[in-house]
């Protein structure tokens, strides 16, 4: 399915309303003028809210980083798949938050991301 590249200056933030910023992975493809994503990009989330209740309180569970799911099938960049967002304007992307011990929490909110180059 056909997307939009993603790129550095992406804005996500995790499904609790945390910030989440794209490592640069690799510094020669740019996509309006930001390091273009691949799977291979560190999507880090900072100050997430979260816990779980558990007997006798909750337990912090907070967001730490974002796995994108949805690659490109036939882009690589530097022999990795560049990550996509396949809906357009304000949404969930294609990507799980991710806690510390690895549990899913949920898909992150997309806010703004480059709307000229698509791939497949």
């Amino acid at each position: 399915m056909p997307g939009f590249l993603m790129h550095v200056g992406a804005q996500l933030k995790c499904s609790h309303g945390a910030t989440a910023t794209i490592a640069p992975s690799q510094p020669r493809v740019l996509a309006s003028g930001q390091p273009v994503a691949t799977m291979a990009s560190v999507i880090a989330v900072a100050g997430c809210p979260f816990q779980i209740p558990v007997p006798g309180g909750t337990k912090p569970q907070p967001c730490v980083t974002v796995k994108w799911v949805m690659p490109s099938t036939r882009v690589l960049l530097g022999g990795q798949p560049i990550a996509l967002q396949n809906t357009p304007g304000a949404g969930t992307g294609p990507a799980v938050c991710l806690s510390v011990e690895q549990i899913p929490a949920g898909p992150p909110l997309v806010q703004a991301f480059q709307m000229r180059v698509k791939a497949l």
